[in-house]
């Protein structure tokens, strides 16, 4: 395992959205899952560990798709370290049903447990952090009240252009409800309100209300 984890500076910077401290944070949140719904705790953390390391290949336009690139990486390195061929093929069907925006069934515990993880880190108060910071590289403004959110918002729609619609556009949308697992479920409650309440402060800040 710690073998594996070294592979990983090969294909995750530090830093960015979907960097080195995403793959740690969706880890530790999956293995807690994991061991709440007695899952295999191997395929688990190996899938976890290894779900986004294609992400700067699909950043970068050089892949469609990065879960399916990742199955790939991930083939060749599992390989590499003589984990069985059926935890092998565990492994991949969770990386290659990770992303919940593209509606792909999770077939196996495992694979559920690594779709909620990931989409937990896009609740909360670091989601917020990564909205606004993202927002700064891409020198998108902050808020403006007179541009509406978009209805819709996907990989190839990016919504309206403004950090704070981001929220409305896609974090407001990842409903508890969701979630496959309890213990997802109540994390993602929490996370949710979180969420909720810094978008009352805002708009009341920004209205002078406060």
């Amino acid at each position: 395992m710690k073998e594996i984890e070294k592979e990983l500076e090969k294909y995750l910077p530090r830093e960015g959205s979907h960097g080195y401290f995403h793959t740690k944070r969706v880890y530790a949140l999956a293995v807690r899952i994991a061991r709440s719904e007695n899952a295999d705790l191997e395929v688990v953390k190996l899938a976890a560990m290894l779900h986004d390391i294609a992400k700067d290949k699909e950043r970068d336009g050089l892949i469609e798709c990065h879960a399916e690139e990742g199955k790939k990486l991930a083939k060749e390195i599992l390989k590499k370290h003589n984990i069985s061929d059926d935890k092998i093929d565990k492994i991949l069907h969770c990386i290659g049903v990770h992303r919940y925006s593209k509606q792909l069934k999770a077939e196996t515990k495992e694979a559920m447990i690594l779709q909620d993880a990931d989409r937990l880190d896009a609740l909360g108060a670091i989601t917020i952090a990564r909205i606004f910071d993202y927002g700064r590289a891409l020198n998108r403004i902050i808020h403006d009240p007179d541009i509406k959110p978009a209805g819709e918002y996907s990989h190839k729609n990016k919504g309206s252009g403004t950090s704070f619609n981001h929220i409305y556009e896609k974090i407001l949308k990842i409903k508890p409800e969701t979630f496959h697992t309890k213990l997802a479920r109540d994390i993602a409650k929490e996370r949710y309100r979180f969420v909720e309440v810094f978008v009352e402060q805002f708009e009341k800040e920004w209205r002078g209300e406060l």
